[in-house]
């Protein structure tokens, strides 16, 4: 396939050209965000060795019923609606990596940003959240922390 026979293509299909030009560029803004943004995703397997090796903080984000149904071992309950960077169960652990958990994943890409422009220096958040922990068939402890 030459040029040619691609200018002819887009000629004869100008809706076709004009998606697949939107998203490639949708997918090409996309990565480059994700390069700017931060924060990294972890993948479960990835978290519990950040624990083990380097003493992670971990900082679950959802309702306090929710955690004590089951959380990762060793998590940190702080509610959304009160989280602040400068929480005192937070103090201390600017220099810590500090990953932040939520119910999917959906909630913890915003608090990983507040962290990380309060000064925090190691900043993740859990890939799937809860969700995805459980899907990798992870353990949760019941109760309180």
């Amino acid at each position: 396939m030459n040029l040619e026979e691609l200018m002819a293509f887009a000629g004869r299909h100008p809706l076709l050209s004009i998606g697949l030009a939107v998203l490639t560029l949708a997918i090409i803004g996309n990565e480059i965000a994700q390069l700017f943004r931060g924060f990294k995703l972890l993948r479960p397997a990835a978290l519990t060795a950040l624990i083990n090796r380097e003493n992670a903080l971990v900082v679950d984000l959802r309702p306090a019923a929710d955690f004590e149904k089951g959380h990762i071992p060793g998590a940190k309950n702080v509610l959304m609606s009160q989280f602040d960077p400068e929480n005192k169960k937070l103090a201390g652990a600017k220099a810590l990596p500090v990953v932040v958990v939520c119910k999917d994943g959906q909630a913890s890409s915003g608090a990983a940003r507040r962290l990380k422009k309060a000064g925090f220096e190691h900043v993740y958040a859990l890939d799937g959240g809860i969700a995805g922990w459980q899907q990798a068939d992870l353990p949760l402890v019941k109760g309180r922390a």
